[in-house]
């Protein structure tokens, strides 16, 4: 028996015959079955395993003294993999207006009737919200409009601008400013101001007019609409100021490759496969329903598919599979919300609904629009940042933000590449804490991250192009 010591690592198996070994790091090794039960029963030997004991030892999953001497680089590995919790408040959403000109099924909020202007954000808690927003400690700040269709109200995006120049003038943030929207109302003046004021903007493209037409619900042609929107903002803004995310529907199920090969024939360099929020409105339909094994293989499908193109050398990425591999291979972590412990909401995201209430993410805020304030935080009007932020219901929201804590992430391999998701747990699962042997959320993370391990170790080139992704 050799004489070392163990530092913390999980592991789980994979599909090719390898175990798969992730220290709290990051750190990985993939092993041939059986070598956890040797490194655990002290059976590796420095002489005889010498490249094995040499990879355990400088990966931090094995430690010749009870303290390693290199403990301290660890820890500070481990902040730079959790930094985003000092930077605190980044992304700033601003729901500017329940109206919409279209009646998507799977629309998560309660939208209204593009001529009710009394759902539309006022100027009062416009300005509240854009002072709340500036008082984040973080210096890096992300204002997004959402709505509902956000362009129906151009006029008040621009007064809050405006605004928030005026204001930011004296606690000079670097502000980046996004419109989400579907495209059907921009116009030459609009690009413009976008142009002028580095504006990005972000629409939705579900695939093919087909499916795009299905999904979403729209008196003329939406697709004919987004399409001629995407290339008109495409021509003023550039390729990269503007970009695409589609939403799988159950119909999506089936055109993977048709749904790529779309982003791909109108200039788009990369999709966000995102899955259908599994709750409140968008479940009103049978056609949004569908079990998190279909995405999966749906997932799978289209992943294989953009790799066969990377393979041919046109460089084309998949969003959430760079985020997932940023946080694999590089000391790293996206501040992407749904991946995050602390949990991303209120530290990474908060929402400022149109009538001035404040809501710990985008799902909060729905659950809010269907009657359930379980994630309200606030109300810019009446609250102060403090209160909003550091009050009694932040603090009890805290309880459940940290997948460290949690029974079953607690023991998971994946850890330290996943996120504690307390709305997703409370609005599918009845309960903050959650029940991870029958949580989506944990189901979907785990299938996608133990894919791409496969695809890492299986293949060289697949490595390299993963590589790229992250580079780039």
């Amino acid at each position: 028996m050799s004489k070392y010591y163990l530092m913390p690592f999980n592991f789980c198996r994979l599909s090719n015959s390898n175990e798969l070994i992730i220290n709290t790091v990051g750190d990985y090794l993939i092993l041939p079955n059986g070598t956890v039960k040797d490194i655990i029963k002290r059976n590796i030997q420095k002489k005889k395993d010498s490249e094995l004991y040499l990879d355990l030892l400088s990966n931090f999953f094995i430690s010749e003294t009870p303290i390693n001497p290199l403990i301290d680089a660890m820890a500070i590995r481990y902040r730079t993999k959790k930094e985003s919790i000092s930077n605190f408040t980044g992304l700033h959403i601003f729901a500017i207006t329940l109206r919409c000109d279209h009646k998507c099924d799977y629309c998560q909020v309660s939208r209204q009737s593009q001529d009710f202007k009394e759902f539309d954000m006022s100027l009062e808690v416009i300005e509240k919200s854009i002072d709340l927003m500036l008082k984040s400690p973080n210096d890096c700040l992300t204002m997004e409009f959402q709505g509902g269709e956000p362009l129906l109200v151009f006029d008040k995006i621009k007064q809050a601008i405006e605004m928030t120049k005026l204001k930011n003038s004296v606690t000079n943030k670097k502000i980046t400013y996004v419109i989400c929207t579907n495209l059907t109302h921009i116009n030459n003046e609009i690009l413009r101001y976008c142009k002028d004021n580095s504006i990005l903007i972000s629409c939705s493209l579900d695939g093919p007019e087909f499916l795009h037409n299905y999904n979403r619900i729209y008196s003329n042609n939406s697709y004919k609409s987004t399409i001629a929107g995407l290339r008109l903002a495409q021509q003023f803004l550039g390729e990269d100021r503007i970009s695409a995310l589609m939403t799988t529907t159950s119909k999506s199920l089936t055109f993977p490759l048709e749904i790529i090969d779309e982003y791909r024939k109108n200039g788009l360099k990369n999709i966000f496969l995102r899955p259908i929020n599994p709750y409140g409105y968008a479940l009103r339909t049978q056609k949004n329903r569908y079990t998190t094994k279909q995405f999966i293989d749906f997932y799978k499908k289209a992943l294989n598919y953009i790799i066969s193109i990377n393979l041919r050398g046109e460089f084309f990425v998949e969003d959430y599979a760079k985020i997932i591999l940023t946080k694999i291979l590089t000391p790293f972590s996206l501040n992407y919300v749904d991946l995050q412990s602390p949990s991303g909401i209120i530290t990474g995201v908060v929402v400022y609904n149109r009538d001035g209430n404040v809501y710990a993410s985008d799902e909060s805020r729905m659950l809010g629009e269907m009657g359930d304030g379980k994630f309200l935080l606030g109300n810019v009007i009446t609250d102060n940042y403090e209160s909003i932020f550091y009050g009694s219901k932040s603090s009890m929201l805290s309880k459940y933000m940290c997948n460290e804590a949690l029974a079953g992430c607690n023991r998971c391999p994946f850890q330290i590449y996943c996120g504690a998701d307390p709305v997703h747990n409370y609005a599918t699962q009845g309960d903050l804490y959650g029940r991870r042997y029958s949580n989506a959320f944990c189901e979907r993370n785990k299938a996608i991250l133990t894919f791409l391990f496969e695809l890492m170790n299986q293949d060289n080139d697949v490595f390299e192009i993963f590589k790229s992704w992250v580079l780039n």
